[in-house]
């Protein structure tokens, strides 16, 4: 049974049986309490005239208003959280080297979202402290969500399940556009040239994909909450091909996508004008992506483990 402090009842009954001339181990015996705990309760509230059940509870309650905690914030600590913070540092890179383990990042956060540091605001944070807002991503109705994902996926033992993004040139600069594909099992990286990112050129990369692709090779995708994929009911209906959604905010719930597009840009770096890039020279850096060997994969390449999955499918 998990401990609980003495209620006003049990103190009343603890005066009543001291009085009776009852010993502090028969008390404990008929109060259900360890024989310790009644001789803590009456020599710490025992006034000149004995112990009295108001007075004890009244002293209790004393008591527990001052027990607050102190916490861990001293002005040492705060002197180098504030020097910190002023030198651009962020509350993580602080909490994980300068305050050695004394307080979380998010202890940081909390004093200063509540004034607790008297030299340094939000404003020093190099996002300003500034709320992130659930972007909007054009105006569709956003589809299933991840939560309602089969454990499968997530466990990156069956094949035919995709993540799906997007590259884009430059903001302003051009509309170029890649349609990017990665299998959550092999990590096999595809993509496709697109006219633009809109939900119309999104479904025919897919459908291109799907209909290349062997029979049960792609059975689910998951994606971001980009306006691209506004298309994702006619590609459920017209391919019977169910999409999921990731939380705002979440890139880690698309890991392979965000590793395999670093490893892209790696060719096409940012500000490359991707209208000027032609499929063949896209295929082969996919290709020379695609061959490489991987640690995940057990040092064998993305194409060994999809054409060895392929000739499996039954």
């Amino acid at each position: 049974m998990s401990y609980h402090h003495l209620s006003t009842i049990e103190r009343g009954r603890i005066e009543e049986l001291l009085t009776l001339g009852y010993t502090n181990r028969a008390i404990a015996t008929r109060l259900g309490r360890h024989h310790s705990c009644i001789d803590r309760e009456s020599d710490r509230n025992k006034t000149e005239t004995g112990y009295t059940g108001v007075s004890s509870e009244s002293a209790y309650r004393t008591r527990r208003s001052n027990s607050r905690p102190k916490g861990k914030q001293s002005d040492a600590l705060a002197s180098i959280i504030e020097q910190k913070l002023l030198a651009t540092w962020s509350p993580e890179q602080i909490a994980n080297t300068e305050t050695l383990g004394i307080v979380s990042f998010k202890t940081i956060y909390n004093w200063l979202y509540a004034g607790k540091l008297r030299g340094a605001d939000t404003q020093h944070l190099r996002h300003k402290g500034k709320r992130r807002k659930a972007e909007k991503r054009g105006k569709f109705a956003m589809g299933t969500p991840i939560s309602e994902r089969p454990e499968e996926v997530k466990h990156r033992q069956i094949f035919g399940h995709w993540e799906l993004d997007t590259m884009v040139s430059s903001r302003g600069e051009s509309k170029g556009c890649f349609a990017m594909f990665v299998k959550r099992k092999s990590r096999l990286y595809t993509a496709l040239k697109i006219g633009d990112k809109s939900a119309t050129s999104m479904q025919a990369a897919i459908s291109q994909l799907y209909h290349t692709l062997p029979n049960g090779a792609f059975k689910t995708g998951t994606t971001d909450l980009g306006k691209e994929f506004a298309c994702y009911s006619k590609v459920e209906t017209e391919l019977g091909l169910p999409l999921y959604f990731a939380d705002a905010f979440s890139s880690w719930q698309r890991g392979s996508n965000e590793n395999s597009n670093g490893l892209l840009r790696e060719f096409y770096p940012k500000k490359t004008d991707l209208a000027k890039v032609d499929q063949k020279n896209l295929s082969h850096n996919l290709f020379l992506i695609n061959s490489r060997p991987r640690k995940c994969l057990g040092w064998k390449s993305p194409i060994q483990v999809f054409l060895h999955e392929v000739a499996h499918l039954t």
